[in-house]
């Protein structure tokens, strides 16, 4: 499963073998200053917007990839019955927000919430 990850100054999502290849790319990166708001989605599918092109998706079990719509393009690596955490970021980089799912959404929130004030 995709972890979020801080490195340097910057929020990683790190994909496992098999979400890159049902994400069709690689790792997904964000530099912390271009974060505007992280929270969690216990409820991720509600959150995916736009059309799924390219990635993997099977509605309400699995989004893997780029979702494309009129607010951006999103990335999402979420999962059926598991709850995410939601990235939102600046305009201007390849996404506008990032959905991963994490066990620890809370958890995971708390701590990218205070890298980001720290920066």
């Amino acid at each position: 499963m995709a972890s979020l990850e801080l490195r340097d100054s910057r929020v990683e999502v790190v994909l496992s073998g098999l979400e890159r290849l049902g994400a069709l790319r690689g790792d997904v990166s964000v530099a912390l200053d271009e974060v505007l708001d992280v929270r969690p989605a216990p409820e991720p599918f509600a959150e995916l917007r736009g059309w799924r092109l390219p990635g993997t998706g099977l509605p309400g079990v699995i989004a893997l990839g780029t979702w494309r719509s009129r607010g951006g393009k999103d990335f999402a690596a979420v999962y059926r019955g598991r709850p995410a955490v939601v990235i939102e970021v600046r305009p201007g980089g390849e996404f506008r927000r990032l959905l991963v799912a994490d066990e620890n959404a809370e958890d995971t929130v708390s701590r990218l919430r205070t890298a980001v004030l720290a920066r």
